[in-house]
């Protein structure tokens, strides 16, 4: 109890949580993503319950990661060495995840460009995408971030409270902005393609960091916002198009 009384009275600690809970959130960002883009495919109907069962799945993974922190840690020293080059548990991790994002993404990208009538493209998603394969798919994916999301924390303080806060913080903003994150998503096709990209994107930078190369997040993040801000502008492009469209449309008759 004093313990947590004497964190409680720490401004150091304050300013390690309010830090900690920033990054945690930026980082459930490319799962978020994830999240909304394989939900969306599924029947209207189990679309809310299957992104809240992938965040809850997402707490309680990292809550028990949280349990295990020394184990945790030993996962970055390295267990095998190949042509010279080292690597740990968390390292083959991450590669593996990031191998799945790239492959997930591009699939989903090629049905996107695919021919197929909609109609067609529907039948397919029901067929080959039910909530078991959904969840499943999210659940391996909430394991590489959750062990990314982990090392993180654990590399930024060494008082399990802070961390403790830090993830249910995260993860309680996740559970609120899946449902707004996921109907935009569907509600402007572009952004999907735009969302891809980043899944992509965060998968290559997965894929380079199990093999030790160090990519620096705010590099990625930086890009993610740019792009998000010109498609931001192309859709107030298109909205003001149609607009004028429609204005025209009707001083016409």
């Amino acid at each position: 109890m004093e313990y947590l009384l004497e964190l409680a009275t720490s401004p150091a600690a304050w300013v390690a949580l309010a830090t900690l809970v920033v990054m945690e959130i930026v980082l459930g960002i490319d799962n978020l993503i994830f999240i909304s883009i394989l939900t969306n495919k599924l029947p209207v109907h189990q679309q809310q319950k299957a992104r809240r069962l992938g965040i809850g799945m997402a707490l309680f993974l990292r809550l028990g990661l949280l349990s295990t922190v020394a184990y945790i840690v030993q996962l970055t020293e390295p267990v095998i060495e190949v042509f010279g080059q080292t690597f740990s548990w968390k390292d083959m991790i991450l590669i593996a995840g990031g191998l799945f994002l790239v492959w997930k993404a591009t699939t989903e990208i090629h049905h996107s460009v695919d021919i197929k009538t909609e109609a067609e493209k529907k039948i397919e998603s029901t067929l080959t995408l039910g909530m078991a394969a959904a969840i499943g798919q999210i659940l391996m994916l909430d394991l590489v971030f959750s062990i990314d999301s982990i090392v993180t924390a654990v590399g930024m303080t060494e008082h399990l409270p802070i961390m403790i806060i830090a993830v249910i913080s995260a993860v309680v903003v996740m559970l609120v902005a899946a449902d707004p994150l996921a109907k935009f998503i569907n509600d402007n096709p572009t952004v999907v393609m735009l969302a891809l990209g980043f899944l992509i994107m965060i998968g290559m930078t997965l894929i380079a960091e199990g093999f030790g190369a160090h990519v620096p997040k705010g590099y990625v993040y930086a890009a993610m916002t740019f792009s998000a801000l010109i498609e931001g502008l192309n859709m107030l492009s298109r909205r003001a198009r149609l607009k004028r469209e429609a204005a025209q449309a009707s001083e016409a008759k």
